[in-house]
């Protein structure tokens, strides 16, 4: 099985996804342990770190592409780029705090004009996260000038 690295192209401080743990044709179950030194817990919050929810939607969000890298046959082989398109239906159930280790499990369940409509949630042991609703296209962005 691929690693991580060679399905995507995020790399730390921007990596919230540690290893692939399970894949099928449409699903794909990843696991992150969130350590204690990482730079964003000395400001969310002093005191009493929490992992901020927009990195753990993030870390569902990178679970998702490393499915679709996959599934197009990636290991950095792909032109373009994982670019989410849409978000919707996010509920937040349970806190992950420092040296949590938590599962992301997504599924795409349709496609449409090269978009992939997929959900996804996080899971610490069995207690639910999050779950997301949530779209993904792979693509060359256009360039800036």
């Amino acid at each position: 099985m691929p690693t991580v690295q060679q399905l995507i192209p995020h790399r730390p401080p921007f990596l919230f996804v540690d290893e692939i743990v399970a894949q099928t044709e449409d699903t794909l179950v990843a696991r992150r342990t969130w350590r204690a030194e990482e730079d964003f817990y000395r400001g969310h919050y002093p005191g009493a770190p929490i992992t901020p929810g927009v990195l753990l939607c993030e870390a569902v969000f990178q679970t998702g592409a490393l499915l679709l890298s996959g599934k197009l046959g990636g290991e950095g082989k792909l032109a373009g780029l994982p670019l989410l398109a849409k978000v919707e239906n996010v509920r937040f159930r349970n806190p992950v705090y420092p040296g949590d280790t938590t599962s992301c499990e997504v599924k795409i369940n349709a496609t449409a004009g090269g978009f992939y409509l997929m959900s996804g949630c996080m899971k610490l042991g069995d207690k639910r996260v999050l779950s997301v609703d949530f779209s993904v296209v792979w693509k060359i962005p256009e360039a800036r000038t």
